[in-house]
């Protein structure tokens, strides 16, 4: 029997990227804590903090949050970069598309900068700041598809037409979470609940939720009745399954403790960024190697020494 590896230059960008995937959804719980924390201007210049890399005297819980929310996208921004030029020394042993991804991706992250001080110079307007977690939401998509094509290449392990499903439900999550965005940032929950005031806005956030969870845990049924899906992905799909649980529940009790417990606001938002994220990885999974790369073929004699 032989098990198939993707090339060194692959197999390394692979694993890099998926500790961007983490740094990414780090920056968007950190972004919606320094929100929830009411941190967003706690350093009242850019792109430094009080005239300083690391402000001594301002330190507190409010400047620490925006300070290393600023620093989790300056490391982020680096790696891409240097990924991006990886991709161009390796592009020989490496996907043609992957270049060309990488460079889109540095643009997002620059884009995504010029909105983080946006949010500042402009005192957080509220289409800046959903613009700001929707520009999040794409580089965790397309990180986390890249990842998989990296470590599993080749033909999708889902039909076209289950694919789309999983597309849509990608879409839907994603804009479910931009529509609590919106909530937030217009403090539309908070109105209402206190003064009767902006309800449909918050009405719509919660209605629109059925659908979107019905369509994702329709994606996921669909999927186990799919054998080689059920074989070898079910722990993604009951991932899935969790994180639609969970996230229902989170926004309930934000909803029943009148959004005044910032853990609840801030978990529901990384768990809308892990559903985007273990989504978007299981729609780019492939099957096999891409002939687009080199190889390493390891037979099971190989590795029997290695066993123990």
């Amino acid at each position: 029997m032989q098990t198939i590896y993707p090339s060194k230059p692959r197999f390394r960008l692979g694993q890099l990227a998926a500790h961007v995937v983490v740094a990414l959804i780090a920056l968007v719980v950190i972004g919606g804590a320094t929100r929830v924390m009411e941190a967003g201007l706690a350093c009242p210049d850019w792109p430094l903090c009080y005239g300083s890399f690391l402000p001594g005297r301002q330190m507190n819980l409010q400047v620490f949050l925006e300070w290393f929310h600023r620093l989790d996208a300056f490391f982020v921004g680096i790696v891409l970069i240097t990924q991006f030029a990886l991709s161009l020394c390796w592009a020989k042993s490496l996907p043609k598309w992957l270049p060309w991804t990488y460079g889109l991706l540095t643009l997002l992250v620059a884009f995504q900068g010029f909105l983080g001080a946006l949010t500042v110079i402009q005192l957080l307007p509220s289409l800046v700041v959903i613009a700001h977690l929707a520009v999040a939401f794409t580089l965790v998509a397309i990180m986390s598809g890249v990842t998989q094509q990296l470590l599993s290449p080749g033909e999708s392990i889902f039909p076209i037409w289950l694919r789309s499903i999983g597309f849509a439900s990608l879409l839907s999550v994603i804009g479910q979470s931009l529509l609590g965005s919106r909530v937030a940032t217009s403090w539309a929950a908070e109105r209402c609940l206190n003064f009767g005031d902006s309800c449909n806005l918050l009405s719509l956030h919660r209605v629109s939720a059925f659908p979107v969870s019905l369509l994702v845990i329709s994606f996921v049924i669909i999927s186990f009745t799919q054998k080689d899906v059920l074989i070898n992905q079910w722990p993604y799909l009951l991932m899935i399954i969790f994180l639609i649980i969970s996230q229902i529940f989170l926004g309930l009790f934000s909803i029943q403790f009148g959004m005044s417990a910032p853990g609840l606001v801030i978990a529901h938002q990384l768990v809308a960024c892990l559903l985007v994220a273990v989504i978007s990885a299981l729609n780019f999974k492939g099957r096999g190697i891409d002939r687009s790369s080199q190889s390493l073929f390891i037979t099971e004699s190989t590795l029997e020494t290695c066993h123990g």
